[in-house]
């Protein structure tokens, strides 16, 4: 069994990364699987467009300097019990997971014999990486979709189960680009999680343990419900606005650490 010492780290990209100059976000998923001797498998589950994506992935890790990159093709979940599909995970110091919907992910790679490779491989060490889709599938419970740009409500988002790699709490990319705070907070009131974080575009969260850091050009918005002193779930309608008080607020650019446990930022 992994511990939290030898589990990998956690890799989450809000979407629409650099993938042609410098890179800043990618190259620190490749640092984080080993650098010049990473091994890479891109999981491109989520897109329609698997070889298209699953190309460009390759070309950027393997510009960036890893040592072996291969994509995982599975477009139907009967890929998932495939032996080279299996292979290259189990070989894998990271694992990445393409843009799209991530109810494929789920719905493709969830409860098969790839989905209990890549979790050991997570335990042992390999680093999980996603970006937009890649990045919503990561908590227990993720955002399947819903409204942007909009107050919060019960029919303002819809939930699903999502892969386990960050359970309680909730994950939100294209952030401030798509302007889903409101559906951020819905998600938050209608889950169990106490913690939601909103990535925005180029912009990510390599986690370690109890803490992560902020990478890139953005911001991650940190919403901490564990002081709310009221809302107004109980016997609300679903087109029904929610009220929600006494949430706190953080801000987080490049650089900025935040502790998981604590609750805290960590300047």
């Amino acid at each position: 069994m992994g511990t939290e010492s030898t589990r990998g780290s956690l890799v989450i990209i809000g979407g629409a990364e650099d993938k042609e100059g410098d890179c800043l976000v990618l190259r620190e998923f490749v640092r984080a699987a080993g650098g010049v001797n990473a091994k890479i498998a891109v999981m491109t589950a989520a897109t329609g467009y698997p070889v298209e994506v699953g190309e460009t992935y390759i070309n950027v890790f393997e510009r960036l300097g890893a040592e072996s990159v291969e994509a995982v093709h599975t477009g139907h979940r009967d890929d998932s019990e495939k032996e080279s599909s299996i292979r290259i995970v189990q070989e894998a110091t990271g694992i990445f997971f393409t843009g799209g919907d991530q109810s494929r992910i789920v719905e493709f790679i969830q409860g098969t014999t790839l989905d209990k490779v890549i979790h050991q491989r997570h335990e042992q060490g390999a680093v999980i990486g996603g970006t937009s889709a890649g990045a919503a599938m990561m908590p227990d419970q993720m955002i399947v979709g819903g409204a942007s740009v909009s107050n919060p409500s019960v029919d303002s988002v819809s939930m699903g189960p999502g892969m386990g790699f960050l359970p309680g709490i909730v994950i939100d990319q294209h952030f401030a680009q798509r302007g889903r705070l409101g559906r951020l907070l819905a998600a938050l009131v209608l889950q169990p999680a106490v913690l939601g974080l909103g990535i925005d575009e180029d912009t990510g969260i390599i986690v370690n343990g109890d803490e992560f850091q902020v990478v890139g050009q953005g911001a991650i918005t940190v919403v901490d419900e564990t002081s709310t002193t009221h809302n107004n779930l109980e016997g609300l309608l679903k087109d029904e606005p929610i009220a929600l008080c006494g949430v706190k607020l953080h801000i987080l650019p490049h650089g900025y650490r935040f502790n998981l446990k604590t609750h805290l930022p960590l300047l």
